[in-house]
């Protein structure tokens, strides 16, 4: 089984889209840090995105110990982040979900193999999980995801839709 970290920003973005099954189907299990958890559910509220992630029980919550190296990454990411990317470092994950370029960047300056919400959604398209990526990258936006036009256009072009 992989070991997938995941930050809040895909979690919380799938839920508002009512995609949060993808991934459960793409991964099985997703680790959380404590402080993801403080951001998608119990920030969350009674937000229908906070609630489903809440309850997926395909997602688990670990505890990340203070270290100099969280500490380091605090004074650059918030701490969903910094926990995330600390996490996947500590127990050798596989994949790491992030979204934001400056997590990506660390991340991939400590060697974790990450992908984020659009190639989470390319691959649900590729697998026949869902029928539409423009469907959902539309969606997305109007949650606030933002996406610039080349990113939109690439990931279209990607699967083949226009």
């Amino acid at each position: 089984m992989l070991k997938v970290v995941s930050n809040s920003s895909t979690l919380i973005h799938l839920g508002k889209i009512g995609l949060l099954d993808l991934l459960a189907e793409q991964f099985g299990e997703i680790l959380i840090p404590r402080a993801v958890w403080r951001e998608t559910v119990e920030e969350g509220g009674e937000e229908p995105d906070a609630r489903v992630i809440g309850s997926a029980n395909w997602i688990k919550v670990c505890d990340v110990s203070v270290s100099p190296l969280l500490t380091t990454f605090l004074t650059l990411l918030d701490e969903g982040e910094a926990e995330a990317i600390v996490l996947a470092i500590g127990i050798d994950a596989d994949l790491i979900l992030l979204d934001e370029n400056d997590a990506r960047r660390i991340a991939e300056s400590h060697g974790l193999r990450k992908t984020g919400l659009l190639g989470i959604l390319i691959k649900a398209k590729q697998q026949g999980h869902i029928q539409s990526l423009k469907i959902c990258l539309d969606q997305l936006q109007r949650t606030g995801f933002h996406l610039s036009e080349s990113v939109y256009s690439e990931a279209l072009q990607s699967v083949n839709e226009k």
